[in-house]
C-alpha cells in the first residue's frame, strides 16, 4: 500500500478509484476486517497460529485471509524460523483513512485546527523561565520511542536558536507546563521565509487530556495571522494519535518517507504532513471556558 495523492475538488480519477476498490473488495470478507483489527492493535508482530488462536478460526483459513490481505499491501508476512510473523503495513494508518475520506469528499477542504478544546488547558507564549520543564518534555518525548529521532535534549540555547520567535507555546494545566510546541524555520533562504517545521509534545502525565489539541490550535492560528504560509511536520507511522490530531488541524499526509534516518540501530519511515494556510477552511469558534486562553483568529 502507498499514501494516494490528495484530490482537488472535481472527479476522483480513474486509476485512485480503482486502487481504492482494490483495498475496499479485500475487506468485504468480515474475517480479513477481524484479522486486521488484531493485527493492527497488536504490537510488534504476532503469530499466525496466535491469531487463529484469538479470533477462533483454523489457521489454514487464516493463512489464506492472510495472503489476500498481503496481496494489497495491508499487512506484512515475515519468517521466523518455522513460524510466520505478521504485522501491519504503517502505511495503512495514513492510507486506509484518507482513501474512505478521498471517497466520500471530505479533503477537498481541510479543517482550520482542532475543536473541543480542554476547558482546564490555557496556551501562552513560551518563556525563558519555562525551558526546564520545555526540556523535561523534550526528554520524556525521546523516552518514549515514537516522538523524534533525537537521542539528546538541546540546551537551552540551542532550543532558542532553533526556533522562530513569537512561534514557541506553553500549554498550563492546573498551574504547571504540561506541554509545548514550537515552529522552525526549514531554510535560510528567504524564499522560503514563510515555511515552518513544527513541533508538540506532552507530558507523559498529561497525555489523553487534549493537550495536543490545545497547542495545535494555538500554533496554527498563530501562525495562520503571523504569516507563515506552510508548515509541515514529521510524524513516525505507528504514532498514530500524532497522525489524527495533525489531521484535525488541517494536516494532509503528503507521503511516507521510507528508511529516513536510523534510531537506535534501526532504519525508520516518517509521515511528511503539510498544512497550506490557504487550503484549509475559515476559522471556527472553538468551545473555550470562562478564562481560558483562546488566540486571536
Amino acid at each position: 500500500m502507498t499514501t494516494p495523492p490528495e484530490h482537488d475538488a472535481g472527479p476522483l480519477p480513474q486509476a485512485d478509484a480503482e486502487t481504492y476498490a482494490a483495498w475496499f473488495a479485500c475487506l468485504a470478507e468480515p474475517t480479513r476486517v477481524r484479522l486486521l483489527h488484531v493485527i493492527a492493535t497488536t504490537p510488534g508482530s504476532v503469530s499466525v497460529g496466535a491469531l487463529a488462536e484469538t479470533v477462533g478460526i483454523r489457521q489454514p483459513t487464516v493463512s489464506h485471509h492472510l495472503r489476500k490481505l498481503a496481496e494489497v499491501g495491508f499487512v506484512t508476512l515475515t519468517r521466523a524460523g518455522t513460524s510466520t510473523r505478521v504485522a501491519v503495513n504503517p502505511a495503512c494508518c495514513t492510507g486506509l483513512p484518507h482513501a474512505a475520506d478521498a471517497v466520500m469528499g471530505v479533503l477537498n477542504t481541510r479543517p482550520c485546527c482542532p475543536t473541543d478544546l480542554p476547558e482546564d488547558v490555557t496556551t501562552r507564549p513560551m518563556a525563558d523561565a519555562d525551558l526546564d520543564a520545555v526540556r523535561e518534555i523534550h526528554a520524556q518525548g525521546i523516552a518514549a520511542g515514537d516522538a523524534i529521532f533525537e537521542s539528546r535534549v538541546p540546551d537551552d540555547e540551542a532550543l532558542r536558536h532553533r526556533w522562530l520567535p513569537g512561534h514557541c507555546w506553553v500549554a498550563e494545566a492546573g498551574g504547571e507546563v504540561v506541554g509545548w510546541s514550537a515552529a522552525a524555520p526549514v531554510s535560510d533562504s528567504e524564499a522560503y521565509a514563510g515555511v515552518a517545521e513544527t513541533s508538540v509534545f506532552v507530558a507523559e502525565r498529561a497525555r489523553g487530556r487534549g493537550v495536543g489539541k490545545a497547542l495545535l490550535y494555538r500554533q496554527v492560528t498563530e501562525a495562520d495571522a503571523g504569516g507563515l504560509w506552510t508548515l509541515q511536520a514529521s510524524v513516525f507511522p505507528e504514532n498514530r494519535a500524532a497522525l489524527a490530531l495533525h489531521h484535525q488541524a488541517g494536516y494532509r499526509t503528503v507521503g511516507v518517507r521510507e528508511r529516513i534516518a536510523r534510531q537506535h540501530g534501526r532504519w525508520r519511515d516518517t509521515v511528511l504532513l503539510e498544512r497550506h494556510r490557504d487550503a484549509v477552511a475559515g476559522p471556527v469558534a472553538a468551545p473555550c471556558g470562562d478564562g481560558a486562553d483562546c488566540p486571536p483568529v
